[in-house]
Formats: C-alpha cells, structure tokens, sequence
C-alpha cells in the first residue's frame, strides 16, 4: 500500500508550522525517505519522484512558476539536488539553444527529503544544468553566452566564488568520475574546455564533434561527448586530455553512459527512440546491441548494483526501466511532459 504524502504533508505543516514554511497545496512538503529517482519534467515543469522499491510514480514536486527545467544534480550527501530552469524547450535539439525563451533563468536547489525549495540562484543566461563539486561545497553553473561563462557558488552562503570564461554557448558542465577536472561542452564551437577545479582555470580547449552537449564521466578514466550534429560520440581521456576514439552514431545521441558491470558504453538515440549499447572490439567501440525505449529517448542513469537502468524519453513523457542481465524493458513509468534529466537517491 502507497503511502499518502498529502497526508504526510498536512500533518507536518499542522505540527511544525511555527519551525518550518509550508508550502501550498500544489507542492506539500513531503517525507522521501524512501529510495527515489527525481525525473525533470521539461515542458511539465514538474519533478516526478519514482518510488525505487516498485518503480511506480508517487508525486509531482512543483517548481514554484519556473518554465522549462533542464537536467538535475544532487550533492555529495544526497541532502539536496539542483535543477536548471532555463525558460526555453530543449528538447528538439541544442543548436542555437533550442527554440524561443520565455526568460526567467534560475537554478533551483531542493531538499531532497521534503522538496521544499531551499534557494533560487536569478541568473542572466540561460543555464543548461547545475551541478555540485565532488564534496558539495561548491555549485557550478554554465551561463551560456558568447562567450560562455561558468559561475562557481559556496554551497555555504551561495555567495559567488568565480566565474571562468569558456566557448561559445556552453551547454552541460560535468566532472570526471575521480573529480580532478570539470568539462565545459562549448556547443557552438565543437569543442570542449577543460578546467582545473582546484586553480579554476581552464587547462585546455579540445576539439570534439559538431554540436556538442554534454561530457559524460565515466568509471573507465575516460569522459564521452554526445555530438548533436555530427551524430557522434568523443572519447577524452582524462589523464591526458586528449581525444582517443570517435564513435560514429549514425543517429543523433541524447547521452552517453558507462555501464561499469558489463562494460558496455549505453548511447540514447533521440532520432529512433532506443538506446544503442556497445562493447570494446580489438580496441573499438563496437555496436552490441539495442533495446528501443520510447520518442526521443534521452537520460541514462544505472541503479547502484547495476541490474537496471532507467532512461527518459522526452517524447513519450515516460521512464524506461530496463534489466541490466537481459537487456529487455521491464515498464514504462508515466511522469510528466518532456522528461529530461533523472538521478537516483539510493
């Protein structure tokens, strides 16, 4: 039996009201002590929290009048997550940023127990996402321009620490996997700076693929760049900085992921609605497999033990669960309009 969150959330504004403000009907607080995927709804402007336990959708979160959330983080701790609300529809694509924007660019930061909103960052610029350094002290934030820039926030005050210049209309800001460098996809000029987080100074600038949008860490010391344009994947080692492989798609890839378990590199293809697996072949990343999902496939997040994986696709408005073993879809979970991005609370 499901448990009833309004319930919950009229009981703990009843008992509470003088320590904490209750929001209103729309959005009570909650009590997600259980595990959860938070699913950004894009043109819903919602967040879906997925109950783990049984993989059934429980509650809508609301953004407070925000239009077009884009991509989510959560902190060290997973106390707290970050949505990007950048007021224009993504999900036909990154050239040129997408189509019309109402404005209203912010990052919202949430309690990821109650969802309750804990800070609004106003910003200039569109911000394609937000995420938390490895330890959570600090919040990087893109701001797409030409040039871009990236903002760095202390989680402490929110006071602004830096801002480094990058390329032209950064999209995703991402770290690699052991933390050592931040990856800034400079998606109007193909290519991807790379940043020291402990100087805050960009290192190098590395040519990619046309349009890319995000550099997507990965536990094998390497960092996959999905190519809107050129329907292509870079692989960046992180060591070195250099390009060692490009996978030619022949689709356009909503995100990349590596799957650590059966190593296996998952690539979202937003043009045929499935996700493309592939494996190392004498040294080449090579197709092994796909599993179709729903329209426009896009998000891949793998649960901690790696027996599933859960994908969003923009166009059916669902989340895909899939089994890691078989590599068949075990359901669709209905969420919002145009689900984006996804991360699990485990």
């Amino acid at each position: 039996m499901k448990f009833n969150y309004s319930f919950v959330s009229i009981l703990a504004c009843t008992i509470f009201a003088f320590f904490i403000a209750c929001s209103d009907e729309d959005n009570p607080v909650l009590n997600i002590t259980h595990p959860a995927a938070f699913v950004v709804n894009g043109l819903g402007n919602t967040i879906s929290v997925i109950d783990l336990n049984d993989d059934t959708k429980v509650y809508d979160i609301s953004l407070n009048g925000a239009k077009y959330p884009h991509h989510i983080y959560l902190n060290s701790d997973k106390s707290k997550f970050a949505v990007a609300i950048t007021g224009t529809d993504l999900s036909g694509g990154h050239t040129g940023h997408g189509g019309g924007s109402t404005g209203g660019y912010k990052v919202q930061i949430f309690n990821s127990i109650t969802g309750v909103i804990e800070k609004e960052i106003a910003l200039t610029k569109l911000p394609h996402n937000a995420v938390f350094s490895p330890n959570g002290s600090e919040l990087w934030i893109p701001q797409s321009d030409t040039p871009s820039h990236v903002f760095i926030y202390s989680t402490t005050d929110w006071k602004k620490l830096k801002e480094i210049t990058v390329g032209h209309l950064t999209s995703e800001v991402t770290f690699s996997a052991d933390g050592s460098k931040v990856y800034s996809a400079n998606t109007d000029e193909a290519s991807v700076s790379i940043i020291d987080p402990i100087t805050k100074t960009v290192v190098t600038t590395v040519s990619v693929g046309t349009t890319p949008v995000g550099a997507w860490p990965a536990s094998n010391g390497k960092m996959y760049v999905d190519n809107e344009i050129s329907k292509t994947v870079s692989e960046i080692d992180v060591a070195t900085n250099l390009v060692t492989a490009t996978i030619n798609l022949g689709f356009k890839p909503g995100y990349v992921a590596y799957n650590e378990l059966h190593a296996e590199l998952w690539v979202s293809d937003a043009d045929n609605g499935k996700v493309v697996y592939y494996k190392l072949v004498a040294g080449v990343w090579t197709k092994n497999g796909e599993i179709f999902t729903g329209s426009d496939a896009h998000a891949i997040v793998f649960n901690t033990d790696e027996s599933k994986a859960y994908v969003t696709n923009q166009g059916a408005g669902n989340v895909s669960v899939i089994d890691l073993n078989t590599h068949t879809k075990i359901k669709d979970i209905l969420v919002g309009s145009k689900p984006n991005g996804l991360v699990l609370k485990q």
